[in-house]
């Protein structure tokens, strides 16, 4: 971050992205909270003259409240690089690996984190007929939020009927199952584990619809579950590379143990609504939204 006094923060959000409405949310509501902080904020609903209307800004920090493709995968925190403006988050590099699911499944597996088998295939193809024993799940392999991900059951008939949205390829994993997980990582430390309940999927619904799911912090999981997803956490976020925030999510199969826990992704940029996930674990140990968006602000930085 800059050696002078921050005040004026750009906060971006909206976008391009397939996850622009809950960037928007998260974006109106860190730049409420950093007003409340003392900050002067200006949001900026990202377009393609982005890099023009930074300039005029002129902001010390620039606090990404951008989700998905172009603000999460390396794109944009390349142009703030470029200009030289401090910003919150993981740089270019952790970016586009967390982003990037099939390259960040390579980069956990060398750290020997825990993940289950998948491979990359043409829509067409996964459309046509099945390219993995069921039951497994197809996703796109660079979008967030649980945007596009179907589930074929071990008792399908055929392949899944994807939506002509999805991309020309698209992940194609093995089926986890168990409970869902998270913990979050703050500055290289792991803040709690969460038991997220819901009634299906963790979908986008169960994620952004009221009552869509319910989150129970501390996961009242055996402790060494819980030491695990601690770990893992952050040997996932160190081995990506991040910086700032980050938030690492699990299916626990509670019949296999330690060997049911499985690592399926680490979010670069985590939803920052005061009740998603990473606020409220952070809520969970005393860390304010208000403090948890000044702490973002000051701990921003450039790669170079």
């Amino acid at each position: 971050m800059s050696s002078r006094a921050t005040q004026k923060v750009a906060v971006l959000m909206g976008g391009f992205s397939a996850e622009r409405e809950v960037s928007l949310s998260t974006g109106r509501e860190c730049a409420a909270a950093l007003r409340d902080e003392g900050f002067e904020v200006v949001e900026v609903d990202a377009g393609p003259d982005l890099a023009a209307r930074l300039v005029d800004i002129n902001p010390d920090v620039v606090f990404n409240a951008l989700h998905g493709r172009w603000g999460e995968d390396g794109c944009v925190q390349g142009m703030l690089e470029w200009l030289k403006i401090p910003y919150t988050h993981s740089g270019v590099l952790g970016s586009a690996l967390a982003m990037d699911k099939d390259r960040s499944k390579e980069v956990f597996r060398v750290a020997g984190l825990p993940v289950v088998d998948s491979i990359i295939a043409k829509t067409s193809d996964v459309a046509a007929d099945h390219v993995m024993t069921p039951p497994y799940v197809v996703k796109p392999n660079n979008e967030g939020s649980s945007v596009g991900i179907y589930i074929v059951h071990e008792s399908a008939n055929g392949p899944p009927k994807m939506s002509s949205a999805m991309p020309e390829t698209v992940m194609v994993e093995t089926y986890a199952p168990g409970r869902e997980l998270t913990t979050t990582v703050m500055d290289d430390r792991a803040l709690t584990v969460t038991d997220i309940l819901t009634d299906g999927w963790y979908d986008y619904d169960a994620k952004y619809v009221e009552g869509g799911s319910r989150h129970v912090l501390p996961a009242d999981i055996p402790g060494e579950i819980f030491d695990a997803c601690m770990e893992y956490a952050v040997r996932a976020h160190d081995a990506l590379g991040c910086r700032g925030l980050s938030r690492t999510d699990y299916r626990w199969d509670e019949s296999r143990g330690l060997d049911g826990l499985i690592l399926l992704e680490t979010n670069n940029q985590p939803g920052m609504t005061p009740t998603s996930l990473a606020p409220e674990q952070a809520a969970h140990l005393g860390i304010s939204f208000g403090a948890l968006c000044r702490w973002m602000v000051e701990d921003a930085s450039c790669d170079r």
